[in-house]
Protein backbone atom coordinates (compact mmCIF):
# COMPACT_ATOMS: atom_id res chain seq x y z
CA UNK A 1 0.00 0.00 0.00
CA UNK A 2 2.97 2.25 0.22
CA UNK A 3 3.01 2.38 -3.59
CA UNK A 4 -0.83 3.93 -3.70
CA UNK A 5 -2.01 7.11 -3.54
CA UNK A 6 -5.83 9.02 -3.35
CA UNK A 7 -5.98 12.07 -4.56
CA UNK A 8 -8.67 14.69 -5.81
CA UNK A 9 -9.31 14.50 -9.34
CA UNK A 10 -7.34 17.28 -11.66
CA UNK A 11 -8.15 17.17 -15.55
CA UNK A 12 -5.05 16.01 -16.94
CA UNK A 13 -6.79 12.73 -15.35
CA UNK A 14 -9.88 13.13 -17.46
CA UNK A 15 -9.17 10.41 -20.24
CA UNK A 16 -7.73 7.60 -17.34
CA UNK A 17 -11.59 8.20 -15.53
CA UNK A 18 -13.20 7.59 -18.80
CA UNK A 19 -11.15 4.67 -19.53
CA UNK A 20 -10.79 2.71 -16.24
CA UNK A 21 -14.53 3.18 -16.67
CA UNK A 22 -15.28 2.20 -20.16
CA UNK A 23 -13.05 -0.82 -19.60
CA UNK A 24 -15.40 -2.46 -16.76
CA UNK A 25 -18.54 -0.92 -18.39
CA UNK A 26 -17.79 -2.43 -21.95
CA UNK A 27 -17.25 -5.75 -20.46
CA UNK A 28 -20.62 -6.86 -19.70
CA UNK A 29 -22.82 -3.90 -21.16
CA UNK A 30 -22.80 -1.22 -23.59
CA UNK A 31 -22.04 2.49 -22.76
CA UNK A 32 -25.31 4.56 -21.56
CA UNK A 33 -26.10 8.23 -22.31
CA UNK A 34 -25.41 8.70 -18.66
CA UNK A 35 -22.77 6.90 -19.02
CA UNK A 36 -21.03 9.34 -21.81
CA UNK A 37 -22.14 12.37 -20.04
CA UNK A 38 -20.31 11.68 -16.58
CA UNK A 39 -17.02 10.17 -18.50
CA UNK A 40 -16.61 12.80 -21.43
CA UNK A 41 -17.61 15.92 -18.96
CA UNK A 42 -16.83 15.07 -15.55
CA UNK A 43 -16.22 18.98 -14.67
CA UNK A 44 -19.99 20.14 -16.06
CA UNK A 45 -21.82 16.60 -14.95
CA UNK A 46 -19.78 15.56 -11.08
CA UNK A 47 -17.64 18.99 -10.38
CA UNK A 48 -19.98 21.39 -11.02
CA UNK A 49 -22.66 20.18 -9.42
CA UNK A 50 -21.11 19.79 -6.17
CA UNK A 51 -19.87 16.08 -6.70
CA UNK A 52 -15.66 15.16 -6.11
CA UNK A 53 -13.98 12.36 -7.77
CA UNK A 54 -10.82 10.67 -6.53
CA UNK A 55 -7.89 9.18 -8.48
CA UNK A 56 -6.26 6.20 -7.37
CA UNK A 57 -2.23 6.20 -8.08
CA UNK A 58 -0.50 3.04 -8.11
CA UNK A 59 3.43 3.84 -8.58
CA UNK A 60 2.33 7.21 -9.91
CA UNK A 61 0.11 5.93 -12.51
CA UNK A 62 -3.79 6.84 -12.29
CA UNK A 63 -4.89 2.75 -12.03
CA UNK A 64 -8.84 3.48 -10.00
CA UNK A 65 -11.05 6.26 -9.62
CA UNK A 66 -14.28 6.95 -8.14
CA UNK A 67 -16.98 9.66 -7.55
CA UNK A 68 -19.17 11.04 -5.19
CA UNK A 69 -21.81 12.59 -7.21
CA UNK A 70 -24.29 15.50 -5.61
CA UNK A 71 -27.82 13.62 -6.03
CA UNK A 72 -31.13 16.03 -6.29
CA UNK A 73 -32.33 13.99 -3.81
CA UNK A 74 -34.01 14.32 -0.99
CA UNK A 75 -33.69 11.00 0.62
CA UNK A 76 -30.26 10.20 -0.71
CA UNK A 77 -27.55 13.23 -1.15
CA UNK A 78 -24.82 11.87 -2.58
CA UNK A 79 -24.38 8.96 -4.59
CA UNK A 80 -21.26 6.79 -5.05
CA UNK A 81 -20.60 6.41 -8.18
CA UNK A 82 -17.88 5.40 -11.26
CA UNK A 83 -16.10 3.06 -9.46
CA UNK A 84 -13.16 1.68 -11.52
CA UNK A 85 -9.81 -0.13 -10.76
CA UNK A 86 -7.62 -1.69 -13.59
CA UNK A 87 -7.74 -5.41 -13.33
CA UNK A 88 -3.80 -5.25 -13.71
CA UNK A 89 -3.85 -3.92 -9.82
CA UNK A 90 -7.47 -5.28 -8.25
CA UNK A 91 -6.38 -7.02 -5.40
CA UNK A 92 -4.31 -4.48 -3.72
CA UNK A 93 -6.83 -2.73 -1.82
CA UNK A 94 -7.19 -0.10 -3.97
CA UNK A 95 -11.29 -0.27 -4.00
CA UNK A 96 -11.26 -0.35 -0.74
CA UNK A 97 -9.20 2.73 -0.26
CA UNK A 98 -11.09 4.87 -2.75
CA UNK A 99 -14.81 4.03 -1.37
CA UNK A 100 -13.72 4.72 2.39
CA UNK A 101 -11.72 8.00 0.81
CA UNK A 102 -15.52 8.77 -0.56
CA UNK A 103 -17.27 7.70 2.15
CA UNK A 104 -15.18 10.01 4.07
CA UNK A 105 -15.55 13.07 1.93
CA UNK A 106 -19.39 12.43 1.89
CA UNK A 107 -19.38 12.52 5.74
CA UNK A 108 -17.24 15.94 5.75
CA UNK A 109 -19.78 17.04 3.56
CA UNK A 110 -22.71 16.14 6.54
CA UNK A 111 -23.90 13.61 4.18
CA UNK A 112 -26.48 10.97 6.25
CA UNK A 113 -26.93 8.27 3.63
CA UNK A 114 -24.73 7.60 0.38
CA UNK A 115 -27.03 5.54 -2.52
CA UNK A 116 -25.35 3.39 -4.91
CA UNK A 117 -26.31 1.82 -8.52
CA UNK A 118 -24.71 -1.65 -9.13
CA UNK A 119 -25.11 -4.69 -10.56
CA UNK A 120 -24.89 -8.26 -9.11
CA UNK A 121 -22.78 -9.80 -11.83
CA UNK A 122 -20.13 -7.65 -10.21
CA UNK A 123 -19.85 -9.84 -7.45
CA UNK A 124 -16.44 -8.47 -6.27
CA UNK A 125 -17.91 -5.02 -6.05
CA UNK A 126 -21.07 -5.96 -4.20
CA UNK A 127 -18.74 -7.61 -1.21
CA UNK A 128 -17.11 -4.71 -1.11
CA UNK A 129 -20.09 -2.61 -0.70
CA UNK A 130 -21.48 -4.72 1.73
CA UNK A 131 -18.20 -5.11 3.82
CA UNK A 132 -17.86 -0.89 3.75
CA UNK A 133 -21.41 -1.29 5.36
CA UNK A 134 -24.05 -0.84 2.04
CA UNK A 135 -27.15 -2.42 2.29
CA UNK A 136 -29.70 -3.23 -0.22
CA UNK A 137 -33.06 -1.10 -0.72
CA UNK A 138 -36.02 -1.66 -2.90
CA UNK A 139 -35.07 -0.37 -6.79
CA UNK A 140 -36.09 2.55 -7.41
CA UNK A 141 -35.91 4.29 -10.98
CA UNK A 142 -32.44 2.94 -11.61
CA UNK A 143 -30.28 5.26 -13.90
CA UNK A 144 -29.14 3.01 -16.38
CA UNK A 145 -30.04 -0.35 -17.87
CA UNK A 146 -27.46 -2.52 -16.22
CA UNK A 147 -28.72 -1.63 -12.66
CA UNK A 148 -29.96 -4.74 -10.72
CA UNK A 149 -28.89 -3.58 -7.07
CA UNK A 150 -29.16 -0.15 -5.13
CA UNK A 151 -27.89 0.24 -1.84
CA UNK A 152 -26.95 3.09 0.66
CA UNK A 153 -24.76 3.39 3.65
CA UNK A 154 -26.14 5.31 6.96
CA UNK A 155 -23.59 7.60 8.26
CA UNK A 156 -23.00 7.47 12.07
Amino acid sequence: RKDIAVIPYEPRYQSAFKALNEEWITAHWEMEEPDHKALDHPQEYILDKGGHIFIALYRDEPVGVCALCKKDDPEHEYELAKLAVSPGVQGKGIGVLLCRTVISKAKELGCKKIFLESNTLLRPAIRLYRKLGFKEIPKSHPAYERVDIQMELVID
